[in-house]
């Protein structure tokens, strides 16, 4: 099978921002506090632990306190591993810091990488805890239980089929109600079909979701059921106690707005990249089951979009005071909010993250937080041996594979054809007889060289018609081999995407069981910067 491996900026799938940040060009170092490496973990280390003990009026201890107490409530009616739960109360020891990704509540957890954030995020945390014993690293999952658009998250694909919860939800997700997927569940259990496997991803479907009365507790019931094991600590930030150790950003937010102000220079910086997210003048949402509008500001006056509530200054002021919950942070305050309530050291996460992550490093430094590590979680390309097997019998790397299917298909034709379909020296040679015309043109008028310029131009034009034609023809003979190539790739990357970005885990559940998620933690490495290539059975 092939041997190859792929990097993340050879792969053709990040952006040209993302890329460079792992290149670690000179022109974005200011947008970050350092890059991820075992030995630079050090210094946040020494950092965080200062910053979080007192960068606001409520102290790490108290701030350690809350955080505990909120996760042990949360974890009250599940049943949590011995490993999870000595995590939740080492986060009251001062030399106990956090690893953190997040992720939105995906039904049935989505694409593949929902697991390869979390388990980078788990893995990170053994690799800094050989590294630096003498404190302790929990990973944690934070739940996007606030966000409010329920279109990106009520799908996933299995095997190609798109499943798809039909359901209103106007508010905060995590607080939406799961009835009506007892529906939803019957026509999945179907394509499912028998076996041993088959019954296990029932049975975690139906004790997710059915027997869970709203999203944020069954998205918290499946993580555990999967990670639990390996001390996933699972956080629904979406609480009143943690909002009130938040309770002084919200203010300064809704009264200052430095976040725009700093957002929007920074964006200044990136010109030469496309820009992730754009900040608003007040980046918080107000927020009740059904409910979660933009806080505008406009005439002194404080306005909820699409709503009647008008509220001054002195009036949301009291109201951060006494219901900090109904403030939500959006994409550009949810970092902060973050960064204030844990002792956090790293954030993982996709590359689209990343990049509004490192539109954020000048904000935090005005509101003095210190700015987490940013990894960009692991990516893997799963293949049964059956598909490696495969490749190699077709002569083709994985590097191949990862080619947009135009430049593999004509690279594949290329090589299987007994003689060259580059026309390259054909057109070199034509060039070098036009030289003499061409000297010959520069001693008469410009009509002339005008002609001959076109001439050759038409010349040109003909042997690359001809490059075209050949090489259609080259395709039409080996066309049950081109087929052969092409049904592979479509296999490996579905939809011309990334795998990761549409298969659900369950796919390779149903073939391989829980070894699937071991291979998986045995495999991922988060600090490296390849794609895995991961044979299962």
């Amino acid at each position: 099978m092939p041997t190859d491996c792929i990097n993340y900026q050879n792969s053709g799938y990040f952006s040209p921002l993302m890329n460079d940040y792992l290149e670690q060009k000179s022109n974005l170092q200011s947008l970050y506090n350092r890059f991820p490496s075992l030995e630079n973990f050090e210094e946040q280390i020494i950092e965080k632990k200062i910053n979080f003990n007192g960068n606001d009026n409520i102290n790490g201890n108290a701030k350690r306190e809350v955080l505990a107490t909120v996760l042990e409530a949360q974890y009250a009616k599940i049943i949590a591993s011995t490993t999870t739960l000595n995590n939740i109360k080492l986060l009251n020891n001062s030399k106990t810091f956090t690893i953190t990704t997040g992720h939105q509540l995906n039904l049935f957890s989505g694409p593949l990488y929902f697991l390869y954030k979390i388990i980078s995020t788990i893995n990170l945390t053994k690799e800094l805890k050989a590294k630096y014993p003498e404190n302790n690293f929990v990973p944690i999952y934070w739940m996007a239980t606030e966000d409010h658009d329920f279109d990106e998250i009520n799908y996933f694909y299995f095997k190609g089929r798109k499943f798809r919860w039909n359901k209103e939800s106007t508010g905060p997700v995590g607080r939406l109600s799961t009835e009506g997927l007892e529906d939803f569940f019957e026509v999945y259990a179907q394509k499912l079909g028998s076996g041993k496997n088959a019954e296990v991803i029932k049975k975690l479907f139906q004790e997710s979701y059915l027997n869970h009365s709203n999203l944020a507790d069954a998205t918290r019931f499946l993580a555990n059921e999967l990670f639990g094991e390996q001390g996933l600590v699972i956080l629904d930030a979406d609480n009143p106690d943690l909002k009130r150790t938040f309770a002084t950003y919200i203010k300064e937010e809704l009264t200052q707005q430095t976040s725009h102000k700093k957002v929007i220079e920074t964006i200044k910086e990136l010109k030469d990249y496309a820009i992730q997210v754009n900040p608003r003048e007040i980046n918080l949402f107000y927020m009740e089951d059904d409910l979660r509008e933009r806080i505008i500001f406009e005439n002194e006056i404080y306005k909820v979009n699409n709503t009647k509530i008008e509220l001054s200054e002195t009036e949301i002021l009291e109201l951060v005071e006494n219901h900090p919950e109904k403030f939500s942070p959006n994409v550009i305050m949810r970092p902060l909010y973050q960064e204030v309530i844990l002792p956090n050291l790293c954030y993982i996460g996709g590359g689209g993250e990343i990049a509004y992550w490192l539109e954020l490093k000048s904000f935090f430094d005005a509101v003095k937080v210190t700015f987490p590590v940013l990894l960009l979680r692991n990516s893997a390309l799963l293949s049964t041996e059956k598909q490696a097997q495969k490749a190699n019998k077709l002569g083709m790397s994985w590097g191949d594979l990862f080619s947009k299917q135009i430049d593999l298909v004509n690279t594949k034709t290329a090589e299987l054809s007994e003689f060259s379909i580059d026309f390259t020296p054909q057109k070199e040679q034509l060039r070098k007889q036009f030289e003499a015309l061409f000297e010959i043109a520069n001693q008469t008028d410009k009509s002339f060289l005008g002609a001959v310029k076109a001439q050759e131009a038409k010349q040109i034009r003909g042997l690359e018609n001809l490059e075209k034609r050949l090489l259609k023809a080259q395709k039409r003979k080996y066309s049950e081999t081109i087929e052969r190539i092409t049904d592979l790739q479509n296999e490996l990357f579905p939809n011309k995407s990334l795998q990761e970005r549409q298969a659900n885990f369950s796919e390779f559940y149903l073939e391989n069981g829980n070894d699937f998620i071991d291979k998986l933690i045995a495999t991922l490495k988060p600090l490296d910067t390849n794609f895995e290539i991961i044979t299962l059975h």
